[in-house]
């Protein structure tokens, strides 16, 4: 049989295939053993791996042009070599495996959900509606605890059983009075601005308390001042101006000081009505302010108040002194717009004229 040279050559080349899904005038050629349906394995051999090209680091793959489009697709910096996030680098390709590409940002723990890039952002990066409840709940005075309508509720409804239950728990009362003078506490501080006294204590708001007041100096002041008249009053029930607590649920930064006063000049109502603290004198003192203020709190103080009392004070309060807390109540102006700490040497008589104070009925509290 007679072989010529070239046909020789061409029996032992393996036959050039096209792909399928070649496109037309574009025919894939195949490469000397390589063969269909496997590209890239030469006689079922493994091709040797790439070795990192000096400068750069051992785990990287890819040549120098994958590496140029890379950085072009992360922008300059990147481009320019500069460092990749940890959460960025890639591990090494495995021949046969598709090639992964990088997220556009790093991966979030389960179950937190990444926002959207069209969500407006704060300042801080928080969300309107995150902004807008952090707002809603954020300390608007020292000592502020921010509560809902709900809470609010549920807070009167028990201040009131234990305060009912033990009139000298000041700590209910003083919660019950915050939780329910929401209308009664803007009336006031409307009072205070329409007066020229008044609206000046809201602009210097004085604070009556021991490291305040100059008690040598009180003592020193006529008898019947209102000065000592009140440290009278102190000394004989052995009472403080410290005790009064702080408010702490009243979401209004102005309107807390306007209970903060009320519970100060409390001691000096006492003083002005002469009345002790006993219980009786407590519910005389509630009836007055119930009508000054219109406070829940006086109210409820007033109502319930004499059930604790004898048969003997029901009556000296019924016929005597609620009568009398009334007319004064309704004939005097505001207690709140006197500058108190700028009248401690007025006489009490004086200052009871000018508010519209009765004087109270000759009986024994």
């Amino acid at each position: 049989m007679g072989w010529s040279r070239g046909s020789l050559l061409t029996a032992q080349q393996p036959r050039l295939q096209r792909l399928p899904d070649a496109a037309p005038g574009h025919p894939r050629r195949f490469v000397h053993g390589e063969q269909p349906g496997q590209p890239g394995r030469r006689h079922g051999r493994r091709p040797a791996p790439l070795r990192a090209l000096p400068g750069q680091r051992r785990g990287r793959t890819g040549n120098a042009a994958a590496a140029a489009a890379g950085g072009a697709g992360r922008g300059p910096a990147a481009a320019a070599g500069g460092s990749r996030s940890p959460r960025q680098v890639q591990p090494p390709e495995r021949p046969g495996q598709p090639r992964s590409r990088a997220l556009p940002y790093p991966l979030l723990p389960a179950g937190r959900a990444r926002p959207s890039h069209s969500e407006p952002r704060g300042r801080d990066g928080r969300g309107e509606e995150e902004e807008e409840e952090m707002e809603g709940w954020q300390q608007l005075y020292p000592g502020h605890i921010p509560t809902s309508p709900l809470q609010k509720a549920l807070l009167a409804a028990g201040s009131a059983v234990m305060a009912l239950y033990d009139p000298y728990r000041h700590d209910m009362v003083a919660v019950l009075g915050e939780t329910t003078g929401c209308l009664a506490l803007p009336n006031l501080r409307d009072k205070m601005k329409n007066h020229p006294e008044g609206y000046r204590i809201l602009q210097e708001r004085p604070r009556i308390r021991l490291s305040t007041l100059d008690m040598a100096g009180l003592q020193g002041l006529p008898e019947g001042s209102l000065g000592r008249e009140y440290v009278r009053f102190l000394e004989d029930n052995k009472v403080s101006p410290d005790t009064r607590m702080p408010p702490k649920f009243v979401d209004d930064e102005e309107l807390a000081y306007v209970i903060q006063r009320y519970r100060e000049v409390h001691d000096l109502m006492h003083t002005l009505l002469g009345m002790p603290t006993n219980m009786l004198g407590e519910v005389v003192v509630k009836w007055f302010e119930a009508i000054q203020t219109g406070l829940p709190m006086c109210v409820l103080g007033a109502a319930f108040g004499p059930a604790r009392l004898s048969s003997r004070k029901l009556q000296v309060l019924a016929t005597e002194l609620v009568p009398w807390a009334i007319r004064s109540g309704l004939n005097s102006s505001c207690f709140l717009n006197v500058y108190y700490e700028q009248r401690w040497e007025q006489p009490v008589e004086s200052l009871r004229a000018e508010l519209g104070i009765l004087p109270p009925p000759a009986v024994r509290v």
